[in-house]
């Protein structure tokens, strides 16, 4: 039920970022609250067996549903965000996408040593920047408790690039 409500709100917009992309733009689902708290609680009963001690937003949309999810869990939130957004003591890691390099970062203190940390983001594509958070929470001490994401690209092969790294994924809309 969840994933058809998630398809129906989804709008496709063609040609974005750039010429043959059909870019899936989740704001529509913001407009419906009722659809924002099925959402979370989807995610929360799908992660119930899963040890979360903080969860990882990654910039920007991951912060939509990550945030409230850690909330709703009475956990932590820590955001991953793009190079220079941080104002304290960070963690950085550098990574290739497909078009060239980017750089994400974490402050110092987001979370403890040994924690279990689970990544979320609106969309799972390639898995170059959720493979990056993963690398940069492990070197900071972190265990990548799993993922989860709104909606997946399946097409692109992204669950394949992070599949090694957690067993725990959890994807409410699949493409």
């Amino acid at each position: 039920m969840i994933t058809e409500q998630i398809k129906k709100a989804i709008r496709d917009i063609p040609d974005f970022p750039k010429p043959g992309i059909i870019f899936k733009d989740i704001t529509p689902i913001l407009k419906d609250p009722a659809l924002c708290d099925n959402i979370i609680n989807a995610f929360v009963e799908q992660l119930k067996d899963t040890r979360i001690d903080v969860i990882a937003g990654i910039e920007s949309r991951g912060f939509l549903f990550g945030l409230t999810l850690a909330t709703k869990l009475g956990i932590p939130f820590v955001p991953i965000r793009k190079a220079g957004k941080l104002p304290y003591t960070i963690k950085r890691k550098a990574y290739k996408l497909e078009y060239g390099e980017a750089v994400i970062e974490c402050h110092t203190d987001a979370f403890e040593p040994g924690q279990h940390v689970l990544i979320h983001d609106d969309l799972l594509a390639t898995g170059g920047t959720v493979t990056a958070a993963s690398e940069l929470i492990q070197e900071m001490g972190g265990i990548v408790a799993g993922f989860s994401f709104v909606v997946e690209l399946g097409f692109l092969n992204g669950r394949e690039r992070i599949s090694p790294i957690s067993d725990t994924l959890v994807v409410l809309a699949e493409y």
